[in-house]
């Protein structure tokens, strides 16, 4: 089977632009926190608050995985296809469209033309990648195991589409707002997040063990695949506990949570003995980025089985604190952290000058000083103790700093003439 170097020389702006998306994520997350300061009577907080959500998942998030599974998956005749130089474009033009029409219309026709748009590029995308790398037998490959939570988040992601496909008839019949409306909305939210992103992440992580020759127990690998895939099926009914269901729910959905903790204890199994062989794949910053991002996942698999429970369940939907700092957690801590852990790792993105250290410095500082106050005003809340004195100036003032730090991190990837090749990156892979 032929051999290829690894490399993304010919991604490079397409990484520019998901991180650039990410910097206009953190100045609309900043903007929305400053509205609870001082209210923009021109500004819908709630289309405001669409617009961000669309452009962190699908520019930003949905980019960089687009990015990464082209690179690491398919060798350099099939990812250079202009086929997916149209996908990565069409869907950025698609995610400007809803940056601009979500503030101004929130979910109305411009907007939804524009989501619907990207749902079909997400398509395409499925059905091309997963062609081109039957073309280079990926699936009987040393990443084989890596590729199946590949597939399984391209299914996920697929599958987490039919949320958005039914708001349209859930509304057309009056039934915007109703149970049924939000509950479509979990159902896309549960499959990108538990499903897509994470399934996503994990298939990177394997292929890196894979791709570096960190052997592992592939029994257990393939154990940890089976639990996470056939527990995020059911563990969507997780996300409609707040409407308190038969009691069957809570029980599926709490046994789906509770099989999520025994993979986890799987995967601290598989890695533990490897910890500091993958430690030294990664340098200072990129290591301790990752230590966070697996934190977080450890936090995000605890906090998901505790809503299992219909007392937890009832106060994560009465305390918004909650479930905004859930979703950030997850989707900062675990699923952001990581995707730039491994690009600093691979030498994709660089850490190297004192700028871009600064900036990610103050970018996870902002972070944990967020996650912080959202959690402890949570819980003040639940302890009936009031709101903290200056909650909302001090939420924004922390959050200041998440725009500053990834635009301080932004602009030396820029400035850079060429992209830093580790050692590995050197390495011949066979597909």
């Amino acid at each position: 089977m032929p051999n290829y170097t690894f490399n993304i020389h010919s991604k490079r702006n397409w990484l520019l632009v998901a991180l650039l998306n990410l910097v206009v994520v953190a100045v609309l997350g900043l903007l929305l926190r400053w509205m609870f300061v001082a209210p923009v009577a021109e500004l819908n907080f709630k289309y405001l608050l669409h617009a961000h959500s669309h452009v962190a998942l699908l520019g930003w998030l949905y980019s960089a995985l687009f990015i990464a599974l082209l690179v690491t998956f398919l060798p350099p005749e099939l990812r250079d296809k202009k086929t997916y130089t149209w996908q990565f474009w069409l869907s950025q033009g698609a995610v400007l469209g809803m940056l601009l029409s979500f503030p101004v219309q929130g979910y109305a026709a411009v907007s939804i033309t524009f989501s619907t748009a990207h749902i079909l590029l997400s398509y395409w995308f499925i059905y091309r990648f997963l062609e081109d790398a039957k073309v280079a037998n990926v699936s009987k490959s040393k990443h084989r195991l890596s590729f199946l939570f590949v597939k399984a988040s391209l299914f996920f992601l697929a599958i987490s589409s039919l949320g958005p496909w039914a708001m349209g008839p859930i509304m057309a019949l009056g039934h915007s707002g109703s149970q049924l409306y939000y509950n479509a909305i979990y159902f896309y939210l549960h499959f990108q997040y538990n499903g897509w992103f994470t399934f996503g992440v994990l298939g990177l992580l394997f292929w890196m063990l894979e791709h570096y020759q960190i052997s592992f127990n592939i029994k257990y690998g393939r154990l940890f695949f089976r639990l996470m895939f056939w527990a995020c099926l059911p563990a969507y009914l997780l996300s409609i506990l707040w409407i308190k269901p038969d009691a069957w729910v809570y029980f599926m959905g709490g046994t789906a949570a509770f099989v999520q903790v025994l993979a986890l204890g799987l995967l601290v199994a598989i890695l533990w003995p490897l910890r500091k062989q993958v430690y030294t794949l990664f340098n200072g910053w990129s290591r301790s980025i990752l230590l966070l991002a697996a934190l977080a996942f450890i936090l995000k698999t605890v906090m998901q089985f505790t809503t299992a429970f219909p007392y937890m369940a009832d106060l994560a939907y009465k305390i918004r604190h909650f479930i905004i700092g859930y979703l950030h957690l997850v989707l900062i801590g675990f699923v952001s952290f990581f995707i730039l852990s491994f690009f600093v790792e691979q030498g994709w993105l660089s850490l190297k000058s004192r700028i871009s250290r600064w900036g990610m410095g103050m970018f996870i500082l902002a972070f944990a000083g967020s996650e912080t106050l959202l959690f402890l005003q949570g819980t003040l809340f639940w302890a009936k103790a009031g709101a903290m004195p200056y909650y909302n100036e001090l939420l924004f003032g922390v959050s200041i700093l998440l725009p500053v730090g990834i635009l301080l991190f932004f602009i030396p990837q820029i400035k850079a003439r060429s992209i830093k090749q580790k050692a590995g990156m050197h390495l011949q892979r066979q597909v």
